[in-house]
């Protein structure tokens, strides 16, 4: 068991010196799929995979600092999700919860929530404000909790701001659209201000975006793996960024 281990351990090694530190992406997002399955397959309760996931959040981000990665943002709860099975959902919310507080208990990172807040029970909502408010000068990884999040809501909500903000000024549906572009509906996004992710990672092996980012991933590289998200090794993590390393981002052109 210890010569298969040593030689994990030094082919990881291997691989995380290999990454040129110019290549590594500045804002990951990662769509965090994979637990109930892991639940599934393990022989335990869903809740289970749930914890085992969010154990990993706190297991990544740490990767993350030691990269230097400046922005994650995480696909926890999606808009969809809000419909599952109720028991089910009150354990998602409590590990949600849960989470939460050791992410401000860390006090290594900055944390934000991005999704529609209204969507979401009081008490979480209270508690995202409170942990939004209590890490905002702090340094380290910027962390975005995507909870009740969506997509196509995110859009929805840009474009209802802009409209009530252009009401406020005066300005006609007319000149609204006349004068609208790209970067008046980005400052109005939940990310404003912040970098398009240069990479999104999706475990569990499917292959498709369920809605995340929608607005920003218009150009971000795509990785997808098969592990799920409770399995998912530091090595994993670094063939990722070895893959988008050796990618040629072209934007478009």
């Amino acid at each position: 068991m210890q010569l298969p281990n040593l030689a994990y351990r030094f082919y990881e090694r291997r691989l995380a010196k290999s990454l040129p530190a110019d290549k590594l992406p500045h804002h990951i997002g990662v769509m965090v799929d994979g637990n109930r399955r892991w639940a599934k397959l393990a022989g335990t309760p869903t809740v289970a995979g749930h914890q085992a996931g969010a154990d990993k959040i706190l297991e990544f981000l740490d990767w993350c600092e030691d990269l230097n990665i400046k922005v994650v943002t995480l696909y926890m709860l999606s808009t969809d999700n809000l419909n599952r099975e109720p028991g089910e959902l009150r354990d998602l919310l409590e590990v949600i919860g849960s989470t939460l507080d050791r992410l401000g208990e860390t006090n290594r990172v900055k944390v934000q929530q991005v999704g529609a807040r209204d969507l979401l029970p009081a008490e979480l909502a209270q508690k995202l404000a409170a942990l939004e408010s209590a890490t905002a000068n702090r340094g380290g990884v910027h962390v975005n909790v995507a909870i009740g999040y969506g997509g196509r809501r995110e859009i929805l909500d840009a474009i209802k701001s802009l409209l009530r903000d252009a009401a406020k000024d005066g300005r006609t549906l007319e000149q609204v659209t006349d004068q609208l572009c790209t970067d008046d509906i980005e400052s109005y996004l939940y990310t404003k201000g912040q970098p398009d992710p240069d990479l999104v990672i999706r475990t569990s092996g499917e292959q498709r975006l369920s809605g995340f980012l929608t607005w920003q991933s218009a150009y971000s590289e795509f990785y997808f793996c098969e592990a799920l998200w409770p399995d998912f090794r530091r090595v994993d993590f670094l063939r990722a960024l070895r893959d988008f390393a050796d990618r040629q981002r072209r934007f478009g052109t």
